[in-house]
């Protein structure tokens, strides 16, 4: 962010003052109630994921739509979600599972955002290498699992699935979300989000205590890095479709907080 010396005059009369600074208003939270949840999925699955977690948000009175990312590239990723966001009318909770946590942190500095919740997400800072991060802590088991296609695309092995990804679900259960796991796209691996909308939006996260997709170390290493209100669940990777009452309190308390 570039600041120009009214905005630096405004922070130097803040420290002054023993105040703590206060940014610009464009990637703030709008005022008002949410009306509002954008869900976005993660990696080797579709917007189905959501399936449990949606009519607990409608039964509560909210407009919820499910964002189907075709996980070819961060980029293209984004884009799905700014379109869908372009579609809410007025203040929006954006909640993401697993990678769409980049997504988020990428496209929530949306002035219709007024936060954003991470389930068992990725949450790196702007121009982080997340592969990188990830390195400082012990490996995830489903990494071992993944598989390219000649034309570069990944899927998950049945077996890393079904126990690694979905480890909590019952054997038939899982089993059918891998039977609609969507390929991604190579250029994903390399990706760098440009954007950390959580460093100026309200956040929660929700870090899964049994997840062999990503580490729970790292999980709530980058929930305590952006200061997000945080609970954990006793769940695998996929806690939106093994808990997803707890999930969903998580996301209505977000919600609620902005009235």
């Amino acid at each position: 962010m570039k600041l120009n010396s009214f905005v630096l005059a405004g922070l130097a009369c803040a420290t002054l003052l023993g105040a703590a600074p206060s940014f610009a208003q464009d990637s703030a939270a709008p005022a008002g109630p949410v009306k509002n949840i954008v869900l976005v999925h993660g990696l080797f699955a579709d917007g189905s994921s959501w399936a449990k977690v949606i009519p607990l948000l409608q039964a509560k009175g909210y407009h919820v739509t499910a964002v189907q990312n075709p996980t070819t590239s961060l980029d293209a990723d984004v884009d799905a979600v700014k379109r869908v966001l372009a579609q809410q009318d007025g203040p929006t909770l954006l909640v993401a599972h697993s990678y769409g946590g980049m997504v988020i942190s990428q496209a929530g500095d949306d002035p219709k955002v007024a936060g954003l919740v991470y389930i068992a997400a990725r949450a790196p800072d702007a121009g982080e290498d997340y592969p990188a991060l990830t390195k400082k802590f012990g490996p995830a088991p489903a990494s071992a699992g993944l598989q390219w296609s000649a034309d570069g695309y990944g899927k998950l092995s049945e077996q890393a699935f079904i126990n690694d990804f979905a480890g909590d679900l019952p054997k038939a259960e899982a089993e059918t979300y891998y039977a609609v796991q969507q390929p991604i796209g190579k250029p994903i691996t390399m990706a760098k989000t440009t954007v950390a909308a959580w460093h100026d939006k309200p956040t929660w996260y929700a870090v899964s205590t049994e997840d062999r997709t990503i580490n729970s170390d790292l999980e709530r290493f980058m929930a305590n890095r952006m200061h997000a209100h945080t609970v954990e669940i006793k769940a695998s990777h996929v806690s939106l479709i093994s808990q997803p009452v707890q999930v969903a309190d998580l996301i209505l308390e977000a919600a609620g907080a902005q009235k």
